[in-house]
């Protein structure tokens, strides 16, 4: 009788602790879903409530605004952390900003380079999330206000909006560039002519040289600017647009004989992004990056000043309006 009733103990304590344990995972999962509502709802504020006009005129010429164009901002993390998404003071800089701009009318695509030291005006945001208020600054910290992940990538993406007369931000994704070199090996390579001399930092990298880069040779070439003689951002970014340019025609060519390629690119880069987009939706944004004809990396002119602590670019207001309009408009009379 005993041991049926030492049975039964047994089995009630056991029951009783399975229960603590199944209500402790529904507690925690529930937070995290709340929490995940909550920072939804953060990065969603942050949308920037002006957008690009129907209908504009540009030195004697109408433009009417595109239909189904869509849009795609790549943010290159200065930080190799993941991070936790915590806090909302981080120190992850983006240093690279390119927005693809999707036409899915015509079947076309165009990038936006964007200089990381440009000044626009951007939301600051306060220790639990909120926005307090506006400052202008190099655009690469927009990413510094917010968790280091949704909410800061929204808010870069605000910035952007900003800066390109309120173009509309569909979607984002923010990589760490820890991640650069393994894209890289993924597509084979990429195979270009060096245009700096980076004795001291990688001597394979010898200029006028045509090389393939593999592993981290690649993120030297598109990351380095301290040491070489020519440190300045702009000629950085004329290396990552050369760079960025044989590599979406090094990625066609590789989908094109592996045709699982975009499917392992967008997992194996899991680890390395934060996004608003699924899987699934990357994947289709990177197929059409290779579907589409792709016309080129476009550059805003402007004007490079020294600041008190360190450089500004002053995007010129002519040089934006054009690109726009490029970009998402159609000239009605053609």
């Amino acid at each position: 009788m005993r041991v049926n009733e030492s049975k039964n103990d047994a089995r009630t304590i056991a029951l009783k602790i399975g229960a603590v344990v199944l209500v402790t995972i529904m507690l925690i999962s529930l937070a995290l879903f709340l929490w995940e509502i909550r920072e939804k709802k953060l990065a969603d504020s942050l949308r920037r409530p002006e957008k690009l006009e129907d209908t504009l005129s540009y030195k004697g010429e109408n433009y009417v605004l595109k239909d189904r164009v869509e849009t795609l901002l790549v943010l290159g993390l200065d930080k190799f952390d993941k991070g936790d998404g915590g806090s909302y003071n981080n120190n992850k800089q983006a240093d690279f900003l390119l927005l693809f701009v999707f036409d899915n009318a015509a079947q076309t695509c165009k990038a936006i380079h964007i200089n990381r030291d440009s000044m626009v005006e951007m939301n600051v945001l306060g220790v639990a999330g909120d926005k307090i208020g506006t400052e202008t600054k190099q655009i690469a910290l927009s990413h510094t206000y917010g968790n280091g992940r949704e909410v800061s990538c929204r808010n870069a993406a605000n910035a952007v909006s900003g800066m390109l007369m309120g173009v509309e931000i569909d979607h984002y994704v923010s990589i760490v560039m820890e991640a650069v070199p393994i894209f890289n090996d993924m597509i084979g390579g990429v195979t270009l002519e060096v245009l700096d001399d980076f004795t001291g930092i990688d001597d394979t990298l010898v200029k006028g040289e045509t090389v393939t880069l593999l592993g981290n040779h690649a993120l030297y070439y598109v990351r380095s600017r301290a040491g070489l003689d020519d440190a300045s951002n702009n000629n950085r970014m004329r290396r990552q647009k050369q760079y960025l340019e044989t590599l979406f025609d090094q990625t066609r060519k590789a989908a094109e004989e592996d045709s699982a390629l975009y499917s392992r690119i967008a997992l194996e880069m899991t680890d390395y992004i934060v996004s608003d987009c699924s899987g699934n939706k990357l994947e289709a944004l990177l197929k059409k990056v290779s579907a589409y004809n792709f016309d080129t990396v476009l550059s805003i002119d402007g004007k490079n000043v020294k600041g008190k602590d360190y450089m500004e670019f002053y995007p010129d207001e002519h040089s934006v309006k054009e690109i726009v309009i490029d970009c998402f408009y159609n000239n009605v009379e053609k």
